[in-house]
């Protein structure tokens, strides 16, 4: 299967081809130099996307990276032969932190309001995590001298920026939610509507409306068959991740295990 045969075979439409073109020139660019060679950072549905090029090109070495464990942006790092997967390590990657003394409570939206608008592109930042007075940005060190000594300012906040080694981030605790419960069937509409703890036809109207993302990928069919460890995503109320299937209740409906994060 030649370049364009196996874009064609991956991808849905023309962002996703140029994601994956990308990928395959980086992937290509280890296995002829002998070099490590990255991709910028992905979203969970472009990482999908690229593990999918990995396993059709015969599983060529590649680990993903964004600066700590739980990251859900991250860069797909190639391999050379001389390069061991359990001490790969992108040299691209690092960290700023930015500081605000004035009070405000400062979003993710604020900061990545504030990096669009200095022509940042969002494949060269990776996690924003913010605190209280705080936020730490994952990102590329291209761009990490031009930060420092250019952004100034989130929201209506002024900002002080340093850099911090990856070891120094912070990251919010995510708080998750268990939720147990039954379904008819394992359909979209009926595991999400269990998930968000709202009904099956108002998850309807929002699946059928393109607000829902099953495990990254937009999906506008109620009835999609949902698999364990799915991650579901709702615009306006979060994700959730189907962990367990458990059998079937007594009135014959499928007993579920879920995680949401709120």
């Amino acid at each position: 299967m030649n370049k364009t045969q196996l874009l064609n075979k991956l991808t849905a439409d023309g962002e996703e081809r140029m994601v994956l073109a990308r990928a395959l020139d980086q992937l290509e660019q280890a296995q002829t130099r002998n070099i490590p060679a990255h991709t910028p950072f992905l979203s969970p549905h472009e990482q999908a996307l690229v593990q999918a090029l990995i396993a059709a090109s015969g599983y060529p070495r590649a680990v993903f990276l964004g600066g700590y464990p739980e990251a859900e942006r991250r860069v797909c790092l190639f391999l050379p032969d001389w390069m061991e997967e359990d001490t790969a390590d992108c040299e691209a990657l690092c960290a700023l932190r930015a500081v605000w003394k004035d009070g405000r409570t400062l979003t993710h939206r604020d900061f990545l309001g504030a990096l669009m608008g200095m022509g940042i592109t969002r494949e060269k930042v990776g996690d924003i995590l913010v605190g209280e007075g705080t936020c730490d940005i994952v990102l590329l060190g291209e761009i990490q001298q031009f930060l420092l000594q250019s952004m100034d300012s989130a929201g209506r906040s002024r900002l002080s920026l340093s850099q911090i080694s990856l070891e120094e981030l912070q990251p919010p605790q995510v708080q998750v939610k268990t939720v147990r419960d039954t379904v008819a069937t394992l359909r979209l509409d009926a595991v999400s509507a269990a998930g968000f703890s709202t009904s099956r036809n108002k998850m309807a109207e929002l699946i059928s409306g393109g607000k829902v993302s099953l495990n990254w990928r937009e999906c506008t069919k109620p009835d999609a068959a949902v698999e364990e460890g799915a991650v579901i995503s709702c615009r306006g109320l979060g994700k959730c991740r189907l962990t367990q299937v458990k059998g079937t209740s007594r009135k014959g409906r499928i007993l579920i295990e879920m995680e949401r994060y709120q």
